[in-house]
């Protein structure tokens, strides 16, 4: 085992009642165990998480340190944290990988504290690029190596040279199976087991990688390149079993970004959880969904699903073939049907105010929504704007002198503003609201308005099944007062719906997860 030790960092990004399990970085430290010391800084946690990691960097020596970072909150704790670090300890190589850095390296790379960007799927990028430091030495201000030599082949990495960042080939990626298991030994688990609507100790689990499909509007499509790596159902099994009976989980949050790729994949799996008797949340697709038999929906509910999250995405089929969506309109329908039938709370999110023609479409998706209620009124629903993704250019590459293909976004939206070139930009508040699908420079006051007012006769009038904390009678108050804004869609000036939400705090789903 190597004495130089990995530290690896999980910037700040919810509250501590939302905390779950650092997936990202645990992932990470599977691939480590047994072969170099690790540490994972959960920023979610630490009360202090840049003294935390300057303690343990100080206490040994480290080869790196290793911190993912999304868009949007995070990158102003990883910014952070990553700047103290190379303040107090200028030779420590500092590694980001993540979605950020994998849609946006170029801005990520001009970062002074940025050294290496691990692009897409990390494990096996971090265990070569481990093998390579010692030859590579020591990070100065414009280069990430003395001898870039030694990491100009590491597939999935980038790098700086003379300050200009170097984009090795892509690595593709590995199933989960071809990964040992989680580490949980390591960590404080019952402290991640947090209460939700689903149970009282739920945990969070990945048991599929990617996604095979392109909506155009997702990163999950350049972060794995429209591929899916499913996991064996009796590795699920066995993760299932080692989170319910050694660490006291009675539910399960899936973060797989697609749950049900197929219905003869799916199968096997519905059958392992209804073995195991727990119920969960996931994410679904309505096309998948749709095209379910009865006989797989029965599976469905003796599986114990309790609510899956749909990308409806819109009302109009011309919109969701402009997204390369794949679904249609009747699929939503459909799913919305099914579910109520098989006790399985659907979670609709629409994607409103796309640049081309914002206020149509909107009104179109909020009539529709309104079938949807009356189809199955427990449907839950999200309502989210329109944010533009980088995405990989559609050209074939081949030969060992392939170079790599990085998603790519020329500004944001038809006519601009151009994206960020810095960490610090993308902290910026407006980027925030932009790139987490709050906000978007096309729309107007007026639209802003007209959202926000229909979301909140919506919260109001269906008060959602994912907050466990409100009382029975509390929602009663809520749903009866925006009834009849509901029933005549009167939705503008709703100020006492306003008043009674901040008497009456409800999970907000679309910020707060489970």
């Amino acid at each position: 085992m190597s004495s130089l030790s990995v530290l690896l960092i999980n910037p700040r990004v919810c509250s501590p009642s939302s905390t779950r399990l650092p997936l990202a970085v645990l992932n990470l430290a599977a691939v480590l165990e047994g072969q170099r010391p690790w540490r994972i800084v959960d920023g979610n946690v630490e009360i202090d998480p840049v003294r935390t990691a300057l303690a343990a960097l100080k206490e040994r020596p480290h080869a790196l340190v290793g911190v993912s970072a999304m868009p949007g909150p995070q990158m102003v704790t990883a910014i952070e944290i990553s700047s103290a670090i190379r303040n107090a300890f200028p030779s420590v190589p500092i590694v980001w990988g993540g979605y950020f850095p994998t849609l946006y390296a170029d801005a990520a790379l001009n970062a002074p504290y940025v050294d290496y960007l691990v692009r897409g799927q990390g494990e096996l990028t971090l265990v070569d690029l481990l093998s390579r430091l010692p030859d590579a030495g020591s990070p100065t201000p414009l280069d990430s190596a003395v001898d870039s030599s030694a990491i100009g082949d590491v597939p999935g990495l980038s790098w700086k040279r003379g300050g200009q960042p170097q984009h090795n080939v892509d690595r593709p990626g590995g199933p989960p199976g071809a990964f040992p298991l989680l580490p949980y030994e390591r960590l404080d688990v019952a402290a991640y087991l947090r209460p939700t609507f689903l149970g009282k100790r739920t945990a969070v689990y990945q048991a599929a990688l990617g996604c095979r499909y392109r909506c155009e509007f997702c990163g999950v499509v350049s972060m794995w390149n429209g591929k899916t790596q499913l996991e064996a159902p009796d590795r699920l099994l066995q993760a299932m079993m080692t989170l319910r009976d050694r660490w006291g989980a009675d539910a399960i949050q899936f973060y797989d970004n697609n749950f049900f790729d197929q219905e003869e994949t799916s199968i096997p799996l519905l059958d392992v959880l209804a073995a195991l008797n727990m119920p969960y949340w996931c994410f679904a697709r309505t096309d998948t969904m749709a095209k379910f038999s009865t006989q797989t929906w029965e599976k469905v509910r003796r599986s114990r699903l309790r609510m899956a999250f749909f990308g409806a995405e819109a009302a109009s089929d011309e919109i969701l073939k402009r997204m390369k969506k794949g679904a249609r309109v009747e699929h939503t329908l459909e799913v919305a049907v099914r579910c109520r039938e098989f006790g399985v709370v659907p979670e609709f999110s629409f994607i409103l105010g796309g640049p081309e023609d914002p206020e149509d479409q909107i009104e179109k998706t909020f009539d529709f929504i309104r079938k949807i209620k009356t189809i199955n009124p427990d449907s839950e629903i999200v309502l989210q704007y329109y944010s533009p993704t980088p995405q990989r250019e559609r050209r074939r590459i081949t030969g060992q002198g392939a170079s790599a293909r990085l998603p790519v976004l020329r500004s944001y939206g038809p006519s601009g503003p151009s994206l960020p070139s810095t960490p610090e930009e993308w902290a910026e508040p407006l980027w925030q609201n932009w790139v987490c699908q709050r906000d978007a420079p096309w729309l107007t006051p007026r639209l802003r308005r007209r959202v926000r007012d229909v979301a909140r006769v919506l919260a109001c009038r269906f008060p959602t099944a994912q907050d466990y904390r409100t009382s029975s009678l509390r929602k009663s108050v809520l749903r009866n007062l925006a009834r009849w804004r509901y029933a005549t869609r009167y939705y503008d000036h709703s100020w006492e719906l306003a008043i009674a939400q901040r008497l009456i705090r409800l999970r907000d789903p679309k910020t707060e997860s489970l």
